[in-house]
This record gives C-alpha cells, structure tokens and sequence, in this order.
C-alpha cells in the first residue's frame, strides 16, 4: 500500500511537473501563432509561427548591457517577474484539474502574483531614472489600479457561483453543475476580457508591436532592458498572455478537462482539447486587434471603468438571484 501511494505521488508530481513545462513551451507558440494570423489577415507573409522561441534564444545569447546607475533590484526584477508569471500561470488548470499544487491555485493568489509582477515592473521602469520608464511605469499603475478592482470582482461572482475561489473547484464546478446561462457570467465573461486585454499591453489599450513614445505602456518600461535581461521579460509576458488565455478557457469553457488522478488518456484529451482552445483564442484575439483602432491613452480609465462596472453588475445580479432562489 505505501508503494502505491508512493507511486500516486510520483505520477502527480509528473503530471503537475508536465503542466509547468506545457504552459512554458506553448507561451512563445501562442504569441507567435497571433502574429501570424494578425499578418494573415492583414494580407502579409508574416514572421514564422516558431519565431518567437528563436527571438527568445538570440536573446539569451546576447550580452546584457546595463546602465551605470542601475540598482540590483534592475538586475533582479526580470527573474522575479518571470518567476511570477510561470507559476502564476502553472497553477491555473490547463488539461487536468485537481492537480498536486491545485490546493493553492486560488484565484485570489494569481491576482496576487499578476499584481507583485507589476509592482516589480514598474520599479524596474523606474530604477534607472529615464523619462521613458516613469511614464510607462506611472501608465503602468494608472491601467492596474481599475484593472485590478474588475478582476478581484469577476473572482467574487465566479466564488458565489462554485462556492469557491479555488480554481480547480470552479472549473469542476461548472462542468458538472446544472450552471445554465446567466447573465451575470455573461457579464464577467466580458469584464474578464476587457481587463486580459488592458493587462497584456493589447489593442485597444497599447499596441504590443510598436516602439511609439507617446503611446507605450510595455515597451517604455522595459526599454532600457538587453539581452537576457529582455529573453526574461518577454517570456514573462508571453506567459501572462497565455495564463489569461486559460484562465477564460478553465472557468468559462472547462470542457475536456481531465479529472484528478485520470489515466493517461484522459490527460492526452485534456491536452489536446487546451491545445484547442488555446488556438480559438488566439485567432479571436488577431481578429479582434486587426478589427479596433488603438484608443488615445486618457481614454483607457473610460474602457476600464467599463469593465469594472460590468463586473461589479455581475457580482451584484449574482447576489440578487441567489436571494430569490
């Protein structure tokens, strides 16, 4: 008996072991996977699908230039924020739920890493004292401190639904609960978005392929940054996207899921099916970015107070259904 359980630890420690490496693998796909059609669309050849992983290596190769006044805390903030982001988006279930470290995939603690991620960010783009780097950091907190009220928000309605803020209870939650159509999830859906795209430096809030100085968020931050230092960050940020890509796809459309302690042909399904999602995301996300202008930057509180509002309506419809039931 205590070989079994031996080898049922073993096998999940695998399976959480294979879910971080999954999650790091397909971030670069992803990102590059949007690129492409984003240039397919726009009737151009478009870097290749693999290029973000060679971007990522060429970088890694290179010599970090950093600046003379630079503190350790320049040096360090791309590890940390790398750090933050892989694990933030290792707890969020991609193709099983119940996984080893499921105990501590709470949504409230992703929100918690997503937001020390920006904190260090925006220090970063401050340390070294350039004009570039206060104002994308000083954009930055501007963008996180209405983002971050929507999210915390949309976290409440989904807790009042499953009774949890556990993410793997809330995506088992909504496959097997006679959940229905709400119009409250409904409301989340959208807010959740709104906030995936202002979080990730997307259109219509910053446009993640341009170097314009009256306009970036990202990029003005993350300015002074070179070689690893950069390979760093970037990854980081290739996983912040996936992670909201899956955290829609794990609480909105939990289908194909794998269950704790399923067999192997349960976890190939799961993948195959995240591997899916993963791909309708990102194609809505190209058709999306091609489809909306880049809004001014005074106007982002006005998109993000929208999101807010939608996901404070949702909390409180939830509420008030729940008292009429």
């Amino acid at each position: 008996a205590a070989g079994a359980g031996d080898m049922a630890v073993i096998s999940d420690l695998l399976v959480q072991f294979g879910q971080m490496l999954v999650v790091l693998g397909l971030a670069p796909l992803l990102t590059g996977f949007v690129r492409k059609v984003k240039a397919r669309l726009l009737r151009r050849q478009g870097p290749p699908l693999l290029q973000p992983y060679r971007d990522l290596i060429r970088l890694l190769r290179k010599e970090a230039v950093v600046a003379e006044n630079a503190s350790w805390l320049f040096r360090a903030a791309p590890y940390l924020i790398f750090a933050a982001c892989w694990v933030a988006a290792a707890l969020v279930p991609t193709f099983a739920t119940g996984l080893l470290f499921s105990w501590s995939a709470d949504l409230i603690v992703i929100v918690a890493l997503l937001g020390s991620a920006r904190f260090f960010l925006a220090l970063a783009g401050m340390d070294i004292g350039t004009a570039f780097g206060g104002i994308g950091a000083s954009r930055e907190v501007m963008i996180a401190s209405l983002a971050e009220p929507a999210m915390i928000m949309v976290v409440f309605t989904l807790a009042l639904i499953a009774g949890s803020t556990q993410l793997s209870t809330v995506a088992e939650h909504m496959i097997h609960a006679e959940v229905g159509l709400r119009v409250s999830l409904g409301l989340a859906l959208i807010a959740l978005i709104m906030v995936a795209l202002a979080e990730n430096a997307r259109i219509p809030v910053d446009n993640p392929a341009t170097h314009l100085e009256l306009t970036m968020v990202h990029e003005a931050m993350v300015l002074e940054y070179s070689g690893r230092h950069l390979a760093v960050i970037e990854a980081a940020a290739m996983l912040k996207l996936l992670l909201y890509v899956s955290l829609i796809a794990s609480m909105f459309l939990p289908w194909g899921i794998a269950a704790a302690g399923a067999g192997p042909q349960a976890y190939a399904l799961g993948l195959a099916t995240y591997a899916a999602k993963l791909g309708i995301g990102g194609l809505l996300l190209a058709v999306f970015e091609i489809s909306i202008a880049k809004m001014r930057v005074f106007r982002v509180p006005g998109f993000l107070g929208a999101a807010l509002m939608l996901a404070l309506l949702a909390t409180l419809l939830m509420f008030m259904t729940r008292s009429f039931e």
